[in-house]
């Protein structure tokens, strides 16, 4: 039992140093704001151009209604043999039934794969460079296979896309976002050659104050430090010249898909919502937090904020590594890293906590391996199935697996924010009880504030990491997250999520059923637009 207890670890019940010792702060960068709306106003430009085509073309109203049917034609049958979400193509048939002609141009503009396909091809074809350096071990994957029956099939599947497992790992375990970062700077503190950190926000405060420090001075004592981030998730919250400042200051800087590029194709639309922290190969870090104060609850943003992360020290980190690196190709657009130079610096001890790293984004939108994930995960749940996610809207298949695993037996729980951080997005969440209450899925909304963790529990095997329950995620974001299978990790989060029920008011369908009928109306004209949000 004690070899157990030293491999896997729940962070300690204490009273947090982060917020003892630092003192939060919220700053908007204006100049970052103004390219947010200018981006905005360019998009809605074509959008309203669009539009006033069909006035400025009414003279010619035969010749238009010729172009209508020829366009809808094209549309149905596009959207028929689109293998993409059934909400996804109903969205599109709505914006063409409400803009006949406009609608029929925006969805052959920025609906359609040809909008994206060649950059989405260029990503794959980056991507298969890190591929390179994923390597299976049959030995290994046959032992489990034999090992644990019941979770073989899922473990194949990851490893058919690419997912290898991976053993010998030691898990800690943190129930709260302030919990992860005092020891992500203990951690930082010991970096000897490299430090490779991807994040989706990014925010000037105490916590990048405290990081940025700890960076500098390893940068200084010759740690190599390559720091990424998504452009839309830092540019509203760090000042205009936030990048060519680290740079001068010794830091490697990529940033991910800059929101002016593809204003034509809407691809700003696609974000990395990964977290990665990777020290030396040897630790790595993620969850859902991001670098922003809220999300240690130094500032107050919208209650008690609840995140989760997850401390790997092991044989699954060099997963982390090669998608971070792999991000960091894309960014770059090209294939020149020496993967080999960010291997591990250690031997780990042997133990059976065993771990897939999975990852996906658009441009492996076809599979979608995450969600097929997520899907086993709930397919194969025998006695209870936790979920925690700050948004739940999804597809009429994942619904109905839920409601499938209720009737097989299994406890199936869910939590969700009670104080929103979105309010359409709220509205959309709480449309989506309705058919789960129904059928007896147990729905949770987290009273002290807004839950940020995203987390997939049965009695075999979690996932932690930046998932959310919902279109954007599965469809739209690159997103990472850690698949592991050990029961002591399961029980660890299992007891932090029984807790966390402790402090969530239960929905009952009744209760769903008796929302007021202007909140109804609104939920069900929003849902047709459930995909574009």
């Amino acid at each position: 039992m004690r070899e157990r207890e030293n491999r896997t670890v729940r962070a300690p019940e204490k009273q947090n140093r982060i917020k003892e010792e630092l003192t939060g702060r919220f700053k908007s960068n204006l100049s970052g704001f103004l390219s947010v709306c200018l981006v905005g106003f360019l998009v809605l430009l074509q959008i309203a151009i669009i539009i006033m085509l069909p006035f400025l073309l009414q003279n010619i109203t035969v010749y238009f209604y010729v172009v209508l049917e020829i366009f809808s034609i094209i549309l149905i049958l596009s959207l028929v043999n689109d293998n993409r979400s059934p909400s996804y193509k109903i969205s599109w048939i709505c914006i063409a039934l409400a803009l006949p002609i406009s609608g029929h141009i925006m969805y052959l503009l920025w609906g359609g794969r040809d909008s994206t396909k060649r950059l989405d091809d260029n990503i794959k074809q980056i991507m298969r460079h890190g591929q390179l350096f994923l390597k299976h071990n049959r030995g290994l994957e046959e032992n489990f296979y034999k090992e644990k029956p019941l979770e073989a099939r899922i473990s194949k599947y990851m490893t058919s896309q690419d997912f290898p497992l991976y053993a010998n790992n030691k898990v800690e375990y943190y129930p709260m976002g302030e919990d992860a970062f005092e020891v992500i700077f203990e951690e930082l503190k010991k970096a000897q050659k490299f430090i490779l950190i991807n994040f989706f926000i990014v925010a000037e405060g105490a916590i990048w104050d405290k990081l940025h420090e700890i960076l500098l001075d390893k940068i200084k004592h010759g740690v190599e430090v390559k720091f990424m981030y998504d452009d839309f998730g830092a540019m509203i919250r760090t000042n205009k010249h936030f990048r060519r400042n680290l740079e001068q200051e010794g830091f490697e800087v990529q940033i991910f898909n800059p929101i002016h590029k593809y204003t034509d194709k809407l691809y700003m639309n696609y974000r990395s919502h990964q977290k990665i922290i990777v020290i030396d190969g040897n630790i790595g870090f993620t969850g859902g937090f991001n670098i922003a104060d809220e999300y240690a609850n130094l500032i107050n943003r919208f209650g008690v904020w609840k995140d989760n992360g997850i401390r790997i020290e092991g044989d699954a980190v060099w997963g982390m590594t090669v998608i971070f690196l792999q991000m960091w190709e894309v960014c770059e657009g090209r294939t020149e890293i020496d993967y080999e130079k960010y291997r591990p610096t250690k031997k780990f001890e042997l133990n059976k906590i065993y771990c897939h790293v999975i990852s996906d984004g658009p441009a492996c939108n076809q599979m979608n391996p995450i969600e097929n994930v997520y899907q086993q995960m709930i397919s194969y749940s025998e006695k209870f199935l936790y979920i925690t996610t700050p948004y739940l809207i999804i597809e009429d298949d994942m619904k109905h697996a839920l409601i499938t695993a209720v009737q097989s037996g299994v406890d199936v729980r869910i939590i969700t924010p009670y104080i929103p951080d979105k309010k359409n997005v709220k509205l959309l969440t709480n449309y989506n009880y309705g058919d789960l209450l129904k059928h007896g899925v147990r729905i949770y909304e987290y009273k002290p504030g807004f839950i940020h963790a995203k987390t997939i529990l049965n009695e075999k095997n979690v996932i932690v990491g930046t998932i959310n329950m919902d279109y954007r995620s599965f469809y739209l974001h690159y997103e990472n997250g850690v698949w592991i299978s050990d029961l002591d990790t399961v029980h660890m989060i299992k007891q932090d999520l029984e807790e966390t029920f402790e402090k969530c008011i239960e929905i009952s369908y009744q209760e769903w059923l008796q929302r007021p009928a202007f909140m109804k109306i609104k939920q069900a004209f929003l849902n047709m637009f459930s995909t574009l949000m």
